[in-house]
């Protein structure tokens, strides 16, 4: 069967991630590319602009989902949900646009905004919905540079216990914790260091894209925001962003005291997500069996829980058929992919 050839969209505060399917289903690109949408709209029409010139093709239908509408640049979710509408159809007016709007499908662009309680961050039940149609059950751990979405489906269906950014932030369902853009004073008060307990200063000095380079996790390629300092990406850099917290200034033959510290930090965010992942999985009733599905620039994150429980784990990229070249970059995309998809299902009913 012919499908329309789509392009899914998850548009962010700081990203817009974009999948291309062709006529075939197949997945023919996934990008990401920065796009600090709270500098103003102008990032993300020529974010827009910019993707569109690299799939370079003639494009059925656009399938929306959306988070950016809560950046500061707008008064409020509805505004933004408005004016990233009205945005997107001023550069993707030639073809059909549909806005994902949760478990009410797709809808077009008047009704998104009428509905913008509904469009708002949805593209998490996109992920879980798609997941949820490939598996019987099992929890999803979407990890990304800003947050993580953890989301049990059971029976072809989503199991969230709420919707909304408040209500998710309520059940751990949505952890505003990322592998890239997180600051690290959001973590604990005080670090255990040179056999102290140093408070740690409460700056925007370092984030965690610095302990992942430190730790080594940090797949290359994954960090497209600036540092808090907007100094290089190195070790030593990093090292000395660092050191910093803690009121301390970096000496290259101490490079290994900052990756325990790194280790810590690391620490401290796995349990924390961990703790997440384990009351999902009681409240939803998962069984043993129950893989864990691992997504987002932080899905190794999400490996390490899977084996720390002792559960299979399934990466998002393995329910896709791709490239291996796509493989890493369709994770990061899943909910662009996921929009996509359903979207391209839609059209079979």
């Amino acid at each position: 069967m012919s499908h329309k050839v789509t392009v899914g969209w998850d548009l962010g505060g700081a990203h817009i991630k974009a999948v291309l399917l062709d006529q075939n289903a197949s997945l023919c690109e996934a990008i990401q590319i920065s796009c600090p949408l709270w500098k103003g709209l102008t990032y993300l029409e020529t974010g827009l602009d910019e993707l569109l010139r690299i799939f370079d093709r003639p494009i059925s239908q656009h399938a929306i989902a959306m988070t950016g509408e809560l950046v500061d640049l707008f008064a409020n979710r509805a505004e933004g949900v408005a004016r990233i509408v009205e945005t997107v159809k001023t550069k993707l007016s030639t073809s059909e646009l549909l806005f994902f709007a949760g478990s009410a499908g797709f809808m077009d662009a008047s009704n998104a905004i009428t509905h913008a309680n509904l469009v708002a961050s949805a593209n998490w039940y996109a992920t879980a919905s798609f997941v949820a149609e490939k598996l019987e059950q099992g929890l999803l751990v979407d990890i990304g540079s800003t947050t993580s979405d953890i989301i049990p489906f059971c029976e072809g269906k989503v199991q969230a216990r709420a919707y909304t950014d408040h209500e998710r932030l309520i059940t751990d369902e949505l952890v505003y914790s990322g592998v890239i853009r997180t600051p690290l004073m959001a973590f604990a008060q005080r670090v255990p260091f040179a056999g102290q307990s140093v408070g740690l200063m409460a700056e925007h000095f370092a984030t965690t894209a610095d302990v992942y380079r430190l730790t080594g996790a940090l797949p290359d390629g994954a960090d497209q925001a600036p540092t808090a300092d907007d100094y290089p990406k190195s070790i030593p850099d990093s090292a000395r962003r660092l050191a910093r917290m803690l009121g301390q200034d970096f000496a290259s033959d101490a490079l290994s005291t900052w990756v325990q510290v790194a280790n810590w930090f690391s620490g401290q965010q796995f349990d924390r997500l961990n703790a997440a992942c384990q009351r999902s999985i009681y409240r939803a009733l998962l069984n043993p069996a129950a893989p864990i599905v691992g997504a987002g620039v932080g899905c190794f994150v999400a490996q390490r829980i899977a084996n720390s429980m002792g559960r299979r784990y399934i990466a998002f990229s393995d329910l896709v058929e791709s490239s291996d070249q796509l493989k890493s970059q369709v994770s990061t995309c899943a909910p662009a992919y996921a929009v996509a998809a359903l979207a391209q299902a839609r059209d079979r009913l």
